[in-house]
């Protein structure tokens, strides 16, 4: 991504580019023990069974009745995006929206949540989104403690399955279910947390960005404090 598009997210953030310090990187590609390197049949192999588990896993997602939230949905939102990815953004819950579509952050709120992925030279395409849990609420009502539960295995295999190299939690809910704490957003963000071995930064959600213009500052901040987090793994 060019820097003058890149610029164009940042503005649609409402972020001042005046602001944006823009910082070349290099990097050194490291010599590769071809002994090490899988043959192409073996390659296949696991991409196979990697897709075989996920289509498991989405088929157990959309027949699940672990809770009353299956009486209410109109479909289940699974998840999104590349599922090797490095960076996977964890929401709340599915809206009205999502319940229709059957995909997470779609409406305004994924729009926004999309121009933040852009705002730090990534696509939507190659990061993985999913929610803490796969039905919507009735009338978009806060989760459940229950419900949360019923569903929380569901999302740990797919952290499994995509082995993220770094963690968004989206909104409150998300930040509160995935560090298991009571803490209020304002105190979890701003900082790096670790889900076993895997960095974790919580940000705003896009609606609570669409209601609170001025938080977007905040916001491009744990941004950049995120991907600061990742370019230290990368390097590793």
């Amino acid at each position: 991504m060019n820097n003058a598009t890149r610029l164009q997210y940042l503005e649609a953030m409402g972020i001042d580019v005046r602001f944006t310090v823009h910082q070349a990187q290099t990097g050194v590609v490291a010599a590769v023990d071809v002994d090490e390197v899988p043959s192409i049949k073996q390659t296949v192999a696991l991409v196979e069974t990697s897709a075989k588990v996920w289509d498991v896993l989405e088929k157990q997602v959309s027949g699940c009745k672990n809770c009353e939230l299956c009486h209410s949905r109109t479909q289940t939102v699974f998840g999104a995006g590349n599922n090797n990815a490095d960076w996977m953004f964890v929401g709340e819950v599915p809206g009205q929206s999502e319940d229709l579509a059957g995909q997470p952050f779609v409406g305004q709120a994924g729009k926004l949540l999309t121009e933040m992925i852009q705002a730090i030279g990534l696509t939507r395409e190659s990061v993985y989104i999913a929610n803490i849990l796969k039905c919507r609420p009735p009338n978009d009502r806060a989760p459940k403690v229950e419900e949360i539960h019923a569903c929380s295995h569901y999302l740990q295999q797919q952290i499994a399955l995509v082995k993220p190299k770094i963690i968004l939690a989206v909104g409150r809910v998300a930040a509160q279910t995935l560090l298991k704490t009571n803490e209020p957003l304002s105190k979890l963000r701003g900082v790096s947390h670790q889900l076993t071995d895997i960095p974790l930064v919580v940000i705003y959600h896009p609606a609570y960005l669409l209601r609170f213009l001025p938080e977007k500052r905040q916001a491009w901040q744990d941004l950049q404090l995120a991907n600061t987090i990742y370019q230290k793994i990368k390097t590793l």
